[in-house]
């Protein structure tokens, strides 16, 4: 049974930094890329960053270039998001994914869904 449980979040002042991770469990790695995405009330689902587990090749989104990054532990199978220079629009529920797929930001690609952690960024 494949499981992905999200751990983190938190409440930050603007600037500061967080750092997520998603345990993963129940599959295989290869094939698969896990998939960072947010949410945040009243808006649609964005794709944040993703990262293949066997290479390591990764993905991002231009609103978090160069502020998060995304790197994997395979020997622990966790994925973890750096999130450095947080801004209030980085509010959201952060979701991590699992699918087999290149790494991509695209939701449809991905099967397996955590329950979300929330980062509250604010002064």
């Amino acid at each position: 049974q494949v499981q992905l449980v999200e751990s983190g979040g938190g409440l930050v002042q603007p600037g500061g930094s967080l750092r997520l991770s998603c345990a993963t469990s129940g599959f295989a790695l290869d094939y698969y890329s896990i998939g960072w995405f947010r949410q945040a009330p009243g808006k649609e689902r964005e794709g944040v960053s993703s990262i293949r587990l066997t290479d390591g090749s990764t993905y991002y989104a231009e609103s978090v270039k160069d502020r998060f990054t995304i790197s994997r532990d395979n020997a622990k199978n966790t994925v973890y998001l750096q999130m450095n220079s947080l801004k209030p629009e980085d509010t959201s529920v952060y979701y991590c994914a699992a699918g087999i797929t290149i790494p991509t930001i695209r939701p449809g690609r991905y099967d397996y869904w955590g329950q979300g952690t929330q980062v509250t960024v604010s002064s």
